[in-house]
């Protein structure tokens, strides 16, 4: 009886340890080749757990109502064939996978602005998004994704239809059995009308929390005051984990002011805004029990050739901040 007891006892500990365990994510950027172990061991080098797969469609402009996808003219991870080759590949490392198909509009137009002028488009562009997004699940049922992204920065399109997406959420449970987020953008997250339909309240947390030029820790960490207990009202509300789809900052000056910018005029490398924004960010929420976790924004599969330390983009890659996030997600 005292080895069932201990036995039962270790079994119980093992699930507690499952539960609180954070989602310590990386996006893996979808190129023009398969991946194999090569471009896949530096995600688990730095202690990585899931990864986000993104293929994408496209459409020509804000009022454009068709989606295309798997296109010839697309890469090959952009592709669901690729991302089925990525998914797969990954998930022979132990990393578990949250797919997440995503729009591009030409020339780079922000999503959120997507909004039909009749409705005889939102009609259209339903019926296209709805084929896109279903064949997607599909593909996360089939490779068993451990989470599903059902759309991602689209506030316009939500705004303006939401009894077809919560139409479509049904379908999509229909068709794939695993967890299901959206991530919204962060100042759209408090207007999502569908969080109860899901399972993780999905947040590209690119908040502004330091209008320094080399913002420190603790002005980062006071800097999240502003938000941080919007975001846990939201998880209690709702009785849904915080989940940040997207995080991260780029190695530039007044990294920390508006994160979200990717203007290639910002060229000025800051490797210390990079590293003490991302620092913050871990000491404020990685704690929570509410807090699932996130994906850190972006990761190349090339990891050799990318990022370093004259590169002023968001990638973590060969910089100081890897190491800050290889220490944290070992602990977490």
């Amino acid at each position: 009886m005292k080895y069932i007891k201990l036995l039962f006892l270790c079994l119980l500990i093992q699930s507690c340890t499952a539960q609180t365990s954070k989602i310590n994510g990386v996006s893996f950027v979808a190129s023009g080749i398969p991946v194999s172990d090569v471009h896949v061991n530096p995600v688990v080098n730095v202690n990585a757990n899931y990864a986000a797969v993104m293929p994408f469609g496209y459409i020509k402009n804000l009022q454009h109502p068709e989606v295309k996808y798997n296109s010839d003219r697309q890469w090959f991870g952009e592709s669901r064939k690729g991302a089925k080759q990525y998914a797969e590949t990954l998930k022979a490392k132990d990393i578990k996978i949250m797919l997440k198909p995503q729009i591009w509009v030409w020339r780079g137009e922000f999503t959120g602005y997507i909004k039909m002028e009749t409705e005889a488009d939102w009609k259209i562009l339903e019926t296209s998004y709805s084929t896109f997004i279903l064949d997607y699940a599909d593909l996360a049922q089939e490779i068993n994704a451990e989470v599903f992204c059902i759309g991602t920065e689209l506030e316009q399109f939500i705004a303006n239809r939401p009894k077809y997406w919560k139409t479509l959420i049904v379908e999509i449970k229909k068709r794939y059995k695993g967890k299901l987020t959206y991530a919204a953008n962060w100042d759209e997250f408090k207007r999502t009308p569908f969080w109860e339909s899901l399972d993780f309240i999905g947040v590209d947390a690119y908040f502004p929390v330091s209008i320094s030029k080399t913002p420190t820790v603790e002005e980062c960490l006071e800097g999240w005051n502003a938000h941080k207990e919007t975001i846990k009202g939201m998880s209690l509300k709702y009785d849904k984990p915080i989940l940040f789809t997207e995080f991260g900052y780029r190695s530039v000056d007044f990294s920390g002011k508006e994160p979200w910018k990717s203007d290639r005029s910002m060229t000025s490398v800051n490797l210390e805004a990079q590293t003490n924004t991302t620092k913050a960010l871990f000491d404020t929420f990685w704690k929570e029990d509410w807090f699932a976790g996130g994906f850190i924004w972006k990761w190349y599969h090339n990891h050799e050739a990318s990022g370093g330390e004259d590169n002023s983009r968001f990638t973590p890659q060969n910089k100081p901040v890897e190491e800050v996030i290889k220490s944290h997600y070992a602990l977490h």
